[in-house]
């Protein structure tokens, strides 16, 4: 459809938006006002949260899904046509996870890290840069999705492909700053209701990440929807290269 002169609705292009903090995340965006694309590798999730969030905000088709492994440079080109064209203003990079795996040779080591790089910092990447070129300028906005695991460890690969883009934001933020373009990272602490630990939480590991708390409490997908819809907003447009932690104050800023 293309962008028409004087459009004024924004465009939101938010990775594994199906659940958890991702459709939190696209859901405060099209309160905001955002058209939102949300991609992702699992289509029907994805469509039932577009319809979802589309009727709860009584705005039909202000999102829409686009399946795409965002580890395969190819399958970018569906992203780049559900875009059409129009200029993005914002795009949140929180596709990952941690993934596990046997490690009882160097092969299985070597594939366990690649897999977490891959789906922790290679989507980011090739999302980030296959919509480069589209990016408001100026006003865009760039976010990243880390962990508090990047911070304090505890989580092999995990831990350090949330690190790693930390630096990397760091880069980008310098590289399209002159473009009037800001990049940040937001560090979640633990957040309950997402699909993170699978079945892997225990009712005595749940209190263990409260307890670790200054406000005794699990973080929600809301709380770091919040973050991610300030600094995508106009009033974050002297905020770059930061990392933002979400964390209930389990890991203080430096």
């Amino acid at each position: 459809m293309g962008e028409q002169q004087g459009e004024r609705r924004r465009l939101a292009v938010v990775s594994g938006g199906g659940t958890g903090i991702g459709a939190a995340v696209a859901r405060g965006l099209v309160e905001d006002g955002f058209d939102v694309l949300v991609v992702g590798r699992r289509g029907d999730v994805l469509d039932a949260a577009a319809r979802r969030i589309a009727d709860e905000c009584g705005r039909a088709g202000a999102v829409r899904a686009v399946t795409a492994d965002l580890t395969d440079p190819e399958q970018l080109a569906a992203v780049l046509d559900a875009v059409d064209g129009r200029t993005v203003d914002a795009v949140v990079n929180n596709a990952g996870g941690y993934l596990g795996g046997p490690t009882g040779t160097l092969d299985e080591v070597a594939a366990w890290w690649r897999a977490n790089l891959d789906a922790n910092v290679l989507t980011a990447v090739l999302l980030t840069e296959a919509l480069r070129p589209a990016l408001r300028r100026p006003g865009g906005r760039v976010v990243l999705l880390s962990s508090i695991a990047a911070q304090r460890g505890g989580g092999g690969p995990y831990s350090a492909a949330k690190a790693a883009l930390h630096g990397w934001a760091y880069d980008l933020a310098a590289q399209l700053g002159p473009e009037k373009i800001t990049v940040n990272v937001v560090s979640p602490g633990y957040v309950a209701e997402t699909e993170f630990f699978g079945d892997r939480m225990t009712p005595e590991g749940h209190a263990k990440r409260v307890a670790a708390t200054l406000v005794g409490r699990a973080g929600t997908p809301d709380d770091i929807a919040a973050a991610v819809r300030y600094l995508v907003g106009p009033s974050a447009g002297y905020v770059t290269g930061q990392v933002l932690g979400v964390n209930g104050g389990s890991v203080f800023g430096r």
